[in-house]
């Protein structure tokens, strides 16, 4: 069940990274291009949690998740404190 799970988590993160990028490219809406990718950080973070608990249980993931948790709201952060409308 845990495998559904973490799979329908990183596939909805990467669907939604698509749509805003996507929007972004017609719109030019700043925006959606920092929240886009952000949610493309969030996917990466989330292969990741799936490589960590399904592929390779035995190999701890935990650091790498970390950073890219974090590297992926910085653009996000970096949008919504500095960018003017």
């Amino acid at each position: 069940m845990s495998a559904i799970v973490y799979s329908l988590c990183a596939f909805t993160a990467f669907a939604c990274s698509v749509l805003l990028l996507r929007a972004y490219f017609s719109s030019k809406s700043r925006v959606l291009l920092w929240s886009g990718l952000c949610f493309v950080g969030l996917s990466i973070n989330n292969l990741l949690l799936v490589f960590d608990r399904l592929i390779f249980p035995s190999v701890d993931f935990s650091n790498w998740r970390l950073i890219s948790a974090l590297v992926a709201l910085l653009p996000l952060l970096y949008g919504l404190i500095w960018e003017d409308e």
